[in-house]
């Protein structure tokens, strides 16, 4: 019942910004860990970035020091601001996020549907 939908992206020049966010919505009741993945033309899903319920980050070397991923838990978002573009951070993010519906529920993944980020002049 939990849905996730991401928003933000777009084309964006070489060296260029994009904040990207990811709204969940349903019958929440925790969300745990929340991160952004992408799939690149030809290139399989890698990981972005995760950020867990305590604010913990991680981020793949391919982006560090140019992305920063960050949440608001009292309006179950996730963002990921991004600087300093480049061609190859082309792709199509997606938003994760572990959730329970409930004290007695299990926890389970959640995605969104993606959102076209391309990078080119």
């Amino acid at each position: 019942q939990v849905q996730l939908v991401e928003s933000g992206g777009g084309l964006v020049q070489p060296g260029g910004s994009l904040r990207l966010s990811c709204a969940a919505s349903g019958s929440i009741f925790t969300i745990y860990n929340m991160s952004w993945y992408r799939r690149a033309p030809g290139k399989q899903r890698e990981l972005v970035a995760d950020i867990t319920r305590g604010g913990v980050t991680n981020y793949a070397d391919s982006v560090k020091g140019r992305f920063t991923i960050s949440r608001d838990d009292a309006k179950n978002t996730v963002s990921l601001q991004m600087n300093s573009l480049k061609p190859e951070d082309t792709a199509v993010y997606y938003c994760n996020a572990d959730v329970s519906e409930g004290l007695l529920r299990p926890t389970y993944g959640c995605w969104g549907q993606g959102t076209q980020v391309t990078v080119s002049s």
